[in-house]
Protein backbone atom coordinates (compact mmCIF):
# COMPACT_ATOMS: atom_id res chain seq x y z
CA UNK A 1 0.00 0.00 0.00
CA UNK A 2 1.25 3.12 -1.08
CA UNK A 3 2.45 5.91 1.66
CA UNK A 4 -0.63 8.46 -0.35
CA UNK A 5 -3.12 5.19 0.02
CA UNK A 6 -2.38 5.10 3.88
CA UNK A 7 -2.86 8.60 4.73
CA UNK A 8 -5.74 9.21 2.86
CA UNK A 9 -7.33 6.30 5.04
CA UNK A 10 -5.91 8.01 7.39
CA UNK A 11 -7.59 11.22 6.90
CA UNK A 12 -10.67 9.40 6.77
CA UNK A 13 -10.50 7.59 9.89
CA UNK A 14 -9.86 10.84 11.67
CA UNK A 15 -12.88 12.31 10.25
CA UNK A 16 -14.94 9.18 11.09
CA UNK A 17 -13.91 9.26 15.05
CA UNK A 18 -14.61 13.33 15.10
CA UNK A 19 -18.44 12.47 13.95
CA UNK A 20 -18.57 9.73 16.33
CA UNK A 21 -17.40 11.76 18.69
CA UNK A 22 -19.76 14.79 18.20
CA UNK A 23 -22.72 12.01 17.36
CA UNK A 24 -22.44 10.34 21.09
CA UNK A 25 -22.57 13.74 23.27
CA UNK A 26 -25.96 13.81 21.75
CA UNK A 27 -26.92 10.24 22.01
CA UNK A 28 -29.55 9.66 24.07
CA UNK A 29 -28.52 6.74 26.79
CA UNK A 30 -29.87 3.64 25.14
CA UNK A 31 -27.54 4.08 22.53
CA UNK A 32 -24.67 5.15 23.76
CA UNK A 33 -22.97 1.70 24.63
CA UNK A 34 -23.24 0.89 21.19
CA UNK A 35 -22.09 4.44 19.74
CA UNK A 36 -19.00 4.05 22.50
CA UNK A 37 -18.22 0.57 21.05
CA UNK A 38 -18.00 1.62 17.22
CA UNK A 39 -15.93 4.91 18.53
CA UNK A 40 -13.62 2.39 20.45
CA UNK A 41 -13.70 0.29 16.81
CA UNK A 42 -12.76 3.45 14.94
CA UNK A 43 -9.88 4.63 17.56
CA UNK A 44 -8.27 1.59 17.17
CA UNK A 45 -7.97 1.65 13.04
CA UNK A 46 -6.92 5.23 13.37
CA UNK A 47 -4.45 4.42 15.41
CA UNK A 48 -3.37 1.30 13.94
CA UNK A 49 -3.50 3.14 10.27
CA UNK A 50 -1.29 5.80 12.19
CA UNK A 51 1.34 3.90 13.37
CA UNK A 52 1.69 2.29 9.74
CA UNK A 53 2.09 5.50 8.03
CA UNK A 54 4.94 6.53 10.65
CA UNK A 55 6.80 2.78 9.99
CA UNK A 56 6.43 4.21 6.54
CA UNK A 57 8.29 7.39 6.70
CA UNK A 58 11.44 6.05 8.59
CA UNK A 59 13.73 5.17 6.43
CA UNK A 60 14.92 2.12 5.69
CA UNK A 61 18.20 1.35 8.18
CA UNK A 62 21.58 1.48 5.97
CA UNK A 63 24.60 -0.93 7.09
CA UNK A 64 27.71 1.05 7.67
CA UNK A 65 31.08 -0.12 6.72
CA UNK A 66 32.94 -1.71 9.03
Amino acid sequence: MSIRMVAKELYDLQREVEELEAKLESAPPHEREEMEELLRKARAERDRMRKILDGEKVPPPFRKPI
